[in-house]
């Protein structure tokens, strides 16, 4: 059996959030630096889509309509839901984490893109092509550009989202700082469960933090201040 004194180091030692940080920061680098890399990835995944989804949907008021309607249907199905559909076809693990982040990623994309690329002035288009650009040329090099500000803004806020729902996929089997939420609640009690808890979920959000100033960075190094204001 374990001694008083032994015991009440335990019951210090879960009190103190710090040192318990501290004493494990090697795995929670490695958590938080998965969890960040995951969302980095599908965002990166699902901007591809929803660009690709936006471009080619834009002209058309039903097609946005309907291309809209099923990212935001995507968006309402609850995220243990959506993993419980995923798991029995994918498996445990990165691919069924990949997919929900990918799925859930979308809506802003596909509607910032279609909304940017909507919002270019036909003007502007008209004189790309007046001046011999083709089809594809005024798109990639106009319209893309001047739809990029709202495009790059459906990015971040899938980040965010993501960074959240990221957590869940621990459910999964997924990579991240969400098992560490996970073990801290399902060990609701034991010592050092809630330093568990708190220390995955401010994990979390200080990274979201990172990667939204890092969006902010990007956003001032890619569209000129005309664009901006």
């Amino acid at each position: 059996m374990r001694s008083l004194t032994q015991r009440r180091r335990e019951n210090q030692h879960a009190m103190n959030l710090f040192e318990y940080i501290s004493d494990r920061w090697d795995r929670l680098a490695l958590q938080g630096l998965l969890h960040v890399s995951a969302v980095v990835q599908c965002t990166i995944i699902a901007a591809v889509l929803g660009v690709v989804i936006g471009v080619a949907v834009y002209r058309s008021p039903i097609g946005s309509a309907v291309a809209t309607a099923l990212a935001s249907t995507i968006l309402t199905v609850p995220s243990f839901a959506l993993l419980g559909l995923l798991i029995p076809v994918f498996g445990l693990g990165a691919n069924t984490t990949v997919i929900a982040l990918v799925l859930y990623a979308l809506l802003p994309i596909v509607r910032n893109t279609i909304v940017g690329l909507g919002g270019v002035d036909p003007a502007v288009s008209d004189a790309a092509r007046g001046i011999g650009m083709s089809r594809a040329g005024v798109l990639t090099r106009v319209e893309l550009r001047l739809a990029w500000p709202a495009i790059l803004a459906g990015m971040r806020v899938a980040t965010q989202m993501l960074m959240g729902i990221a957590v869940i996929a621990a459910y999964a089997k997924g990579p991240g700082l969400g098992s560490e939420v996970f073990s801290g609640l399902t060990n609701a009690g034991s010592t050092n469960s809630l330093n568990q808890a708190l220390t995955g979920t401010l994990g979390v959000v200080v990274l979201a933090l990172i990667l939204d100033a890092v969006y902010v960075l990007i956003n001032r190094l890619t569209v000129s201040r005309g664009v901006r204001g």
